[in-house]
């Protein structure tokens, strides 16, 4: 786990131990066994253990707690999430969509392996996603497993991530609008960031209605975690964030650093952040993890 200079301890402790706990459940998840299958596990495993922020676990333990959700539920619910992270991260570097040859600091899968490894590797981690959301060990109650599998399906699909990944496609050497591009962002990245969130309310059986609060957060770090993402990719150091920079505007991208200039772009991460902070005001000390993941999201090198 990286070690975040600066950040709130509080922040730096749950990141570690979540850290820690989703090594050893992918471990537990993904024994090597001994055929042909065995480099496909193998490569599952270099991409899922070690390394990452696990920042979409954190959250979802994190909202869960808000709802006196056992932890072990929210950590199994948050490592789904991770895998879908995961393998989006591997279909994403291969040379027919970025091309990256690092990735969490080691050599990504297609790399370490080879590019038809990768792309199993991939599709079986979110197999994965959803058979551990489907098993009783997530919930005990069939209602909210299903719901926890519709919601992730959303956020990873075309009305998601996977949308938001075309949408970044299409738009290589176009012009795009702040608007364009927020929509674009809100798919690629904020899905993911947001079912996490979700996941945790789900888990606590709140109703829909009720989770207001939580959507507005969640949308608006996810645009400050995309805009802290450009502004490392703009001017940030490669060994600390662990995977090459610079790459979008040499690969004509829009971003919203490319949109708005370095300076506003930093201005407009700052006061999502205190708008994300905000949306928490109807609770307590039990959201300050929640607090203090906001305000490290814009100031992280990572």
């Amino acid at each position: 786990m990286a070690t975040l200079p600066g950040a709130d301890p509080l922040l730096t402790d749950a990141l570690a131990k979540t850290g820690r706990q989703v090594d050893s459940l992918f471990d537990a998840l993904l024994p090597v066994p001994e055929d042909g299958r065995g480099r496909l596990v193998e490569a599952m495993r270099h991409a899922a253990i070690g390394g990452g922020k696990r920042l979409r676990p954190l959250l979802t333990v994190a909202s869960a707690g808000l709802f006196g959700v056992h932890p072990h539920h929210a950590l199994r619910a948050g490592t789904a999430i991770e895998a879908v992270h995961v393998y989006s991260l591997i279909h994403d570097d291969l040379p027919c969509m970025d091309d990256d040859d690092l990735r969490r600091g080691k050599p990504t899968v297609h790399k370490a392996f080879d590019e038809a490894t990768a792309v199993l590797a991939g599709d079986a981690l979110q197999a994965l996603a959803f058979e551990i959301l489907a098993d009783p060990e997530t919930s005990g109650d069939p209602f909210v497993r299903s719901e926890l599998i519709a919601v992730l399906a959303t956020a990873s699909g075309v009305g998601g991530m996977a949308g938001g990944q075309m949408l970044d496609l299409v738009g290589e050497g176009q012009a795009f609008d702040l608007p364009a591009i927020t929509r674009m962002q809100q798919l690629k990245t904020g899905a993911l960031l947001g079912v996490a969130l979700e996941m945790g309310a789900v888990l606590g059986k709140v109703p829909p209605e009720a989770r207001t609060p939580l959507r507005g957060y969640a949308r608006d770090i996810g645009l400050a975690f995309q805009i802290a993402d450009d502004l490392i990719d703009h001017a940030g150091d490669s060994a600390a964030a662990g995977k090459a920079v610079g790459k979008d505007a040499a690969a004509g991208k829009q971003t919203f650093v490319a949109v708005l200039g370095e300076a506003r772009a930093r201005e407009q991460a700052r006061m999502l952040t205190e708008q994300a902070i905000g949306h928490l005001s109807g609770h307590g000390a039990e959201a300050d993890l929640l607090r203090a993941v906001a305000r490290y999201i814009v100031e992280r090198d990572r």
